[in-house]
């Protein structure tokens, strides 16, 4: 089977192309032929190795993961002989999970694992766009930020995959939500349902008198002193974007201070927590009320001009993979 992988950091030309054997699912696992993948930004920065303090997890030296690939969408072709929880020709989609490995033509995951039945009304490209943006902005909001209905919601990078998700979910939950995005995507992040937009070129958020009870940074591009002014008394910043500043705030705001500033590791959840989080979004896409935004799709052999592209920093949404 086809395969990406890299063994040392570096441009996206170091995404190499390579025949492996199809592997074989064990007693507990299922195969999945993947007919789509995704290309974040999380990957990007895993491929780069930078920043250099990201290797503490990544791999000092070189990649400690070869084959990157988180968000993924298929068809079961093979299962162990234990499995009873999925169903050869099955559709499915979800995340290969911490270990990546889902930019190849096939898979094997636990049984277990986070995938679940696909949206029966959304094609493969679809389905592997929607998983990796959600999944990070609910437990975001839900869990850290303790979203409720009437919240002042602000997402800085409404048009990402991450900021994409982020609109929607605060809008299901009830949130007055501002979008903050470049000129190009106001209007898209208007049709995700966000009643306000500004423009990050054209005006400062926090320089506006306004203030939210909720400030989410879903591209890592502020911080927690810019926007301490712009919370509520007891607001909270978000941060998807690790860096390390971040950690000192987080500290430091855990014992003193009514606002906060809070990092999740939303990757890291347990596999059922996230499973169950995943049929809330087939749920939700089932009933329309998630719109799923792609901006460009590359072929399994094209994916360097995809990491490319990604590089850049001005993705509206998600950029899919296909392998068929």
């Amino acid at each position: 089977m086809k395969a990406i992988e890299y063994t040392t950091y570096g441009p996206p030309e170091v995404l190499q192309i390579v025949e492996v054997p199809r592997p074989v699912p064990g007693d507990h696992e299922v195969l999945i032929n993947i007919r789509a993948t995704t290309v974040t930004a999380t990957e990007c920065t895993f491929r780069q190795g930078k920043p250099y303090f990201s290797r503490l997890f990544t791999g000092l030296r070189k990649p400690k993961i070869t084959r990157l690939g988180e968000e993924m969408a298929g068809v079961i072709e093979a299962i162990g002989p234990k499995v009873t929880k999925h169903q050869v020709g099955d559709e499915v989609f979800g995340t290969a999970g911490p270990e990546f490995g889902a930019n190849a033509e096939y898979i094997c995951l636990p049984e277990d694992g986070v995938f679940t039945r696909k949206p029966t009304n959304v094609s493969f490209v679809e389905a592997a766009a929607c998983c990796d943006g959600f999944l990070t902005a609910l437990p975001f909001l839900r869990d850290k930020g303790k979203i409720k209905r009437g919240q002042r919601v602000l997402i800085y990078g409404a048009s990402g995959s991450v900021g994409s998700s982020a609109v929607q979910i605060a809008r299901y939950y009830g949130a007055e939500v501002t979008g903050v995005c470049s000129t190009d995507n106001l209007e898209l992040v208007r049709s995700l349902g966000a009643q306000h937009v500004i423009d990050y070129r054209r005006a400062d958020f926090t320089q506006n008198g306004q203030t939210y009870d909720i400030i989410f940074d879903a591209v890592g591009k502020t911080t927690f002193p810019r926007c301490k002014n712009s919370l509520t008394e007891q607001g909270r910043f978000l941060a998807a974007g690790i860096k390390l500043g971040i950690f000192l705030h987080v500290i430091r705001t855990a014992g003193f201070g009514k606002k906060k500033a809070l990092i999740a590791a939303t990757g890291l959840r347990p596999p059922h927590e996230r499973i169950k989080d995943l049929d809330l979004l087939k749920d939700l896409i089932q009933e329309g009320a998630i719109k799923l935004v792609i901006d460009k799709s590359y072929a399994l052999e094209d994916i360097a001009e995809a990491h490319r592209y990604v590089d850049q920093g001005h993705k509206k949404g998600n950029i899919v993979i296909y392998t068929a």
